[in-house]
């Protein structure tokens, strides 16, 4: 086994480390000094397989033991410790290509698990296609991806109009551009306009445009949205959300096929194909009246469902490795790889986010994560179940996790769901469901005494017993009473 590097000025810490190390077999050599170290190196010595060094010592830092280092052997793995464990130290640390940041005081268990696994790291680059090849437009072997795929490839030769349905971070904008770029527009431009994050009172001038002087603030003409696809594809996002009066002018150019700007005259023809896309039921929509049927049926000529990512777990492999490499593309650094472990842990995962969610934690990783190949501890304290190490004495209390995932992240889940299929019901189907559950859990836990129920939920008996009643859970059989009836 290589040797490991100890630099520290001080002599206790050369020590600690040293003795931790032997008794784990690995080999240490110790430094008092970068200096020390450093003409090691220049010398021309056999380099270490890992090398700790404390950043504030005298004369040449650590961090210009790390820079010197990394440029005679980048690959050495270089672990930074310090007391001054501010930010700049670990910014400059990691910029500079740190291994890991130690801040001390330390474990010395922790540093020598964090020894052992820099000396066992994978430093071997990931293997290369012969090639340039473009990466995908969008990734899937699951089912429901294939049906989209065929969808698509059906609707190649369509200037048909589309509307997805697919929950947020599925991936709705690259299935519309995918139509756009596999239809005969695909020279014409693709432009993209998510109606929910314009303010209402804009919204209508920013689809159509506006003439001069139209009103306050219109200093000159502006082409709309519409103007600016024409001859290639509109896609309009979040169409669920868009107000009423908006719907009835849509539904006349759809109709129509022309428009006029905001305080125009003069009608402009509408050459653009429109795709649009919801996270809503729409069809609840138009029962609750806030969306029109005559529009619907407009938008819904051919409609593709975009599955979330918890429906295409067998995807989230190459979803993530997709990920990993262009966010190490992007950055400049070699890609990271999941482990099995992690990766079954990520296969697991609920993901509300979903294909959006895998991207950010992607990223996420390819700047945190310290070693070439991502364990389960290297991923984010959510993603593995655990409750917010920052929470401090706040997060007394909570709730512990659900099936090994955040109870809130699988509640937030439900709610999306909810608002969706059943908007104007969300508020009082939860209330009652999480008022329901904490009584009868109670209950159970107090074998059926009331009393004792509304003790371990901290309410009081008069509360217990009218939400009781309020909620439907007396005994379905008056004239059978209630065990230990003492209240």
């Amino acid at each position: 086994m290589n040797t490991v590097w100890i630099v520290d000025d001080d002599r206790s810490i050369r020590w600690v480390l040293e003795k931790a190390l032997g008794r784990e077999n690995i080999p240490a050599r110790s430094f008092d000094s970068a200096d020390a170290a450093l003409a090691e190196l220049a010398q021309g010595a056999t380099p270490p397989g890992a090398l700790l060094s404390d950043i504030r010592m005298p004369g040449a830092s650590g961090l210009d033991l790390l820079r010197e280092a990394h440029l005679r052997y980048p690959e050495l793995p270089v672990i930074v410790m310090t007391a001054y464990s501010d930010l700049d130290s670990a910014v400059a640390a990691f910029q500079g290509g740190a291994f890991e940041y130690l801040p001390k005081p330390f474990d010395v268990d922790q540093a020598v698990a964090l020894v052992r696994r820099a000396l066992h790291r994978d430093t071997a680059p990931a293997p290369q296609a012969s090639g340039t090849p473009q990466p995908p437009e969008i990734l899937g072997q699951a089912p429901a991806m294939q049906d989209v795929f065929r969808a698509i490839g059906r609707l190649s030769q369509s200037h048909a109009t589309v509307l997805i349905n697919g929950e947020s971070g599925s991936g709705k904008e690259l299935v519309a551009r995918a139509l756009h770029r596999h239809s005969p527009r695909h020279d014409g431009p693709f432009i993209a306009l998510n109606t929910a994050a314009i303010p209402r009172d804009l919204l209508e001038s920013e689809l159509f445009g506006h003439e001069k002087n139209a009103f306050t603030g219109a200093h000159s003409q502006r082409r709309g949205r519409f103007e600016e696809a024409d001859g290639g594809t509109l896609f309009l996002d979040e169409i669920g959300d868009m107000p009423i009066d908006l719907q009835t002018r849509l539904l006349r150019v759809l109709s129509d096929g022309q428009f006029y700007r905001v305080g125009g005259h003069q009608p402009i023809r509408a050459n653009a194909r429109v795709i649009t896309a919801t996270h809503q039921n729409l069809e609840q929509r138009v029962k609750n009246g806030l969306f029109r049927e005559d529009l619907f049926h407009r938008l819904n000529v051919i409609r593709l469902r975009l599955p979330p990512l918890r429906e295409r777990r067998e995807d989230i492999p190459a979803l993530a490795h997709h990920f990993l490499n262009e966010s190490a593309r992007q950055l400049g650094v070699p890609p990271k790889r999941l482990s099995d472990a992690a990766l079954t842990l990520l296969q697991a995962a609920p993901w509300p986010g979903n294909v959006r969610q895998l991207e950010n934690l992607c990223q996420w990783l390819t700047v945190m994560a310290p070693d070439m190949q991502v364990e389960v501890a290297d991923l984010p304290p959510e993603m593995r179940g655990e409750a917010s190490s920052t929470a401090g004495d706040d997060s007394a209390g909570e709730p512990s996790a659900l099936n090994g995932h955040d109870w809130k992240i699988l509640l937030a889940s439900a709610i999306d769901t909810h608002l969706s299929l059943h908007p104007g019901s969300v508020w009082d189907d939860f209330s009652k469901t999480f008022e329901t559950t904490l009584i009868r859990r109670a209950l159970a836990a107090s074998g059926g005494r009331r009393i004792e129920a509304a003790q371990l939920l901290g309410i009081g008996r008069n509360t217990i017993a009218r939400k009781i009643q309020e909620l439907g859970l007396e005994p379905p059989h008056p004239h059978h009473p209630q065990p230990h009836k003492e209240d």
